[in-house]
């Protein structure tokens, strides 16, 4: 079974933030894709939505952990070196204009505490992620993201426009396109598809 872990911060608060990009996509694929509703894991502190796409069983992961603690949801899931390789992690990345989407393998957590909590959790990078643009950009497409700490986390706790919303609802179709691939496929024809 494929695991998709969308990270993000529990509570109607934080539903809409920046930050919470990840969780917001994993909710849009769920729902288009009749999974079962979503269950509360006590065990795993999480939400757990499982079904399929195309015919590949898949469980999709909320953690209800706060970002920096999403390794405390995810690490009881992957008991093997199958589990870790079939892993996926969606999540926001600054560095990407709003609408695009870069997939990659076994990297560093590029400073993105709530991936680095994963890895530190389940003791290994060899895994997918599926990172997703927060980021405006000019009409050139080149990114305009805000510059010191206190900056960057007002700009991650801050809502999306609608505008912005609807750029990722689309961007969604394009995310499940991916999963599906990476099911029939592997990582890497996925990558090579939808980088």
């Amino acid at each position: 079974m494929i695991t998709i872990v969308g990270l993000g911060n529990p509570g109607a608060e934080y539903k809409n933030n920046r930050h919470n990009a990840g969780r917001m996509i994993l909710e849009w694929i769920a729902k288009k894709n009749v999974f079962s509703d979503w269950k509360e894991e006590g065990k795993i502190k999480a939400l757990v939505s499982a079904g399929k796409i195309e015919k590949e069983k898949m469980q999709f992961v909320l953690p209800n952990n706060f970002m920096n603690n999403s390794g405390k949801s995810v690490a009881p899931l992957i008991k093997s070196k199958k589990d870790l390789s079939t892993l996926v992690v969606v999540y926001d990345d600054l560095d990407i204009p709003i609408g695009s989407v870069k997939i990659s393998f076994n990297r560093s957590s590029g400073g993105h505490n709530g991936l680095e909590s994963i890895i530190r959790a389940v003791k290994s990078q060899e895994f997918v992620r599926i990172r997703v643009g927060i980021s405006p950009h000019t009409p050139g497409g080149k990114t305009k993201k805000p510059s010191g700490e206190k900056a960057v986390l007002a700009f991650l706790l801050k809502d999306f426009k609608d505008t912005e919303i609807a750029d990722l609802k689309k961007l969604s179709k394009k995310i499940t396109l991916a999963l599906e691939t990476f099911s029939e496929s592997g990582k890497d024809k996925m990558m090579s598809l939808y980088n």
